[in-house]
């Protein structure tokens, strides 16, 4: 990758990028950035990562082939808004790898709260991180994508896939290409928060197991259910024997199989 593939879309809507060859971790990268330099609205973007992290620290096998991007957004909402920009970034993968691949439901769905899917199995995955930062302690987010292009990891307790299982070799340029303008629409259609509505009706339309069972790993142990949807706050909705409960965050199985995606 080169510098300069952001999209024009991206780049009217005042994004830009910084592409590395190898980096431990784009979202360190990025953080340091924006400690250092202020940065905005940057993306940086790796062949591979040493040392790549999913969430509760779960390491990202990172080799070269796949996608690995950051984003720094500067302020971009209150901060009990921020987890919301998780389904405006899984939206924006979603609508890049449709667009680049012609895949669509029920094969390319999105899984609560921040994977995506392809043929049942985890094709992408992020991490949002939240810090204060400079001497105003001014809020920022960073977001870490990871996205299976050519490889997928093995001996995962979930199944994973590549997009080159399904439509053969792609472009990760073209990807990012894409991923840079649908991240640019999808964040203005979001707007801090205001547009969250359409953002949540946007998500449920690809999303995976409303209806179905489901169960919820929370710290406390488990919930068994049907998945109901999601709340006007993005919280999932679990219909249980004992009733409907809201959950904030947890590791959440589709169906009746014991490992999750």
């Amino acid at each position: 990758m080169e510098r300069g593939i952001i999209s024009q879309e991206a780049r009217e809507a005042g994004f830009d990028a910084v592409m590395l060859a190898t980096t431990t971790s784009t979202n360190d990268e990025a953080l340091e950035r924006a400690s250092s330099q202020g940065a905005d609205r940057l993306w940086v973007v790796a062949r591979e990562q040493t040392s790549g992290r999913g969430r509760h620290g779960r390491q990202w096998a990172s080799p070269p082939g796949n996608l690995y991007a950051s984003l720094v957004l500067s302020e971009p909402c209150d901060p009990p808004k921020a987890p919301q920009l998780g389904f405006v970034a899984g939206l924006a993968l979603h609508d890049a790898v449709a667009g680049v691949t012609g895949l669509a439901a029920p094969r390319l769905v999105l899984k609560w709260p921040n994977d995506l899917l392809m043929d049942g199995g985890k094709l992408s995955g992020l991490i949002l991180e939240g810090h204060r930062l400079g001497p105003d302690r001014h809020f920022a987010v960073i977001i870490g994508m990871g996205l299976n292009v050519a490889h997928k990891p093995a001996d995962t307790p979930y199944p994973a896939r590549c997009l080159a299982e399904a439509v053969g070799t792609v472009d990760v340029s073209d990807v990012f290409r894409a991923l840079s303008a649908s991240f640019a629409y999808r964040l203005r259609q979001w707007d801090r928060g205001l547009g969250f509505a359409l953002t949540r009706e946007s998500w449920l339309a690809r999303a995976a197991g409303i209806g179905g069972p489901a169960r919820v790993r929370l710290p406390g142990g488990e919930l068994s259910g049907t998945f109901a949807g999601l709340d006007s706050a993005g919280r999932l909705l679990l219909d249980t024997p004992d009733g409907r409960r809201t959950i904030d965050a947890g590791d959440l199985y589709l169906g009746l199989a014991d490992t999750a995606s």
